[in-house]
């Protein structure tokens, strides 16, 4: 989704981020960053360490002034060049990475630290722990409270002053793994029970499209690829976006006449890339095949496996080639492969995303 200019903003837009830049030092951070956000969506902004997702968060919120570029909310600019408007003003709820609880007071007292004076012991900090399924824990201290627990305080509190944007700091990072999951689950649930317009950080592909209705991939300091999970995955813009966003086998082929020819077999390119001669073929792992050499024995791509990795619900074989690549399938249930096993490898009829080398093909828009 590109970002429009705040006079031709969608009426269903939310956020609204045109060519935001943000130096430190010598250090772009963020370089000429677009975002648009639908009214009442999640979008995961999704990118390795140093990417610039934090400092866009933070430029959103208030608390970081961008050197150039703009931002509006619901059609109000909060920052066009020298005029910037404060974060208390900007209706804008944030949970920190951190969450930033104070150990000395009291559930109700976080909970009510934003809002006016007259308000933080009145009914609108009742209402933002019963969103969160905190209810009768208001006289608790952070530190009796488990992470989860803690996590979901620190988003009551940016709930109570009635948002019209919420942004998210890698808001799962703190809690162990197992934890990490059913605490996601539960915020997925309220957010969308809530139906607030959300941003949040990640470096976690698992969590991003989980969570996200849509996931803005970043690289370098720029939004790389913007679109639904699925979409990003299928047809990811470069080789890196394909191995960031999930795992890959990136095999080498030939084009011609609409057909890719690569040693796992053919293959229909996806999407609009047009691609004549030598080129690159995202493989996902569940889209291989491995089949003992007996009953296939003609098979070209052939090789031994070398280590099976099972998860309960599927399990991924990585297999040694005997021209000295290597590649690895995924597939359902237990896995009938031992390490040792020779295997001839295909691929399953369905198109992948295809990039040609550089200098040869083209691709559409």
């Amino acid at each position: 989704m590109v970002a429009a200019r705040p006079e031709e903003r969608p009426g269903d837009v939310e956020l609204n981020v045109v060519g935001v830049t943000k130096r430190f030092g010598a250090t772009v951070a963020l370089d000429a960053v677009d975002l648009t956000v639908r009214r009442g969506s999640v979008v995961a902004l999704l990118g390795p360490s140093g990417c610039g997702k934090t400092t866009l968060l933070r430029t959103i919120a208030g608390l970081e002034a961008p050197d150039a570029g703009v931002i509006d909310v619901a059609g109000t600019v909060l920052s066009d060049g020298p005029s910037v408007v404060p974060p208390e003003k900007r209706r804008i709820g944030m949970v920190f990475q951190d969450w930033a609880l104070f150990p000395h007071l009291s559930v109700a007292a976080n909970v009510g630290y934003g809002l006016p004076k007259a308000e933080r012991r009145g009914p609108r900090v009742d209402e933002a722990l019963a969103l969160v399924g905190l209810v009768g824990f208001g006289d608790r201290v952070p530190g009796t409270l488990s992470g989860g627990q803690q996590q979901r305080v620190a988003l009551a509190r940016a709930l109570a002053p009635r948002p019209s944007l919420l942004l998210l700091d890698e808001p799962f990072s703190n809690l162990d793994a197992s934890l990490r999951v059913s605490v996601r689950s539960e915020i997925h649930a309220l957010l969308l029970d809530l139906g607030i317009t959300c941003v949040f950080v990640t470096h976690d592909q698992d969590e991003a499209f989980v969570v996200g209705d849509e996931v803005a991939v970043m690289r370098a300091g720029r939004v790389v690829q913007h679109g639904q999970p699925q979409a990003v995955y299928d047809e990811p813009v470069d080789e890196w976006v394909a191995t960031f966003v999930g795992d890959a086998n990136l095999v080498p082929g030939m084009a011609a006449d609409s057909l890719v020819t690569t040693a796992f077999g053919s293959v229909r390119p996806r999407g609009t890339t047009v691609v004549d001669g030598p080129c690159t073929v995202v493989v996902r792992p569940e889209h291989l095949r491995l089949v003992p050499t007996h009953d296939l024995p003609g098979g070209s791509a052939s090789g031994t496996v070398q280590r099976v990795e099972s998860y309960g619900h599927d399990h991924v074989a990585f297999v040694a080639l005997t021209d000295g690549m290597s590649a690895h399938s995924r597939e359902a249930g237990s896995s009938r492969w031992r390490r040792g096993d020779r295997v001839v490898l295909s691929l399953v009829d369905v198109p992948m995303a295809v990039f040609p080398e550089s200098g040869t093909g083209t691709s559409g828009t």
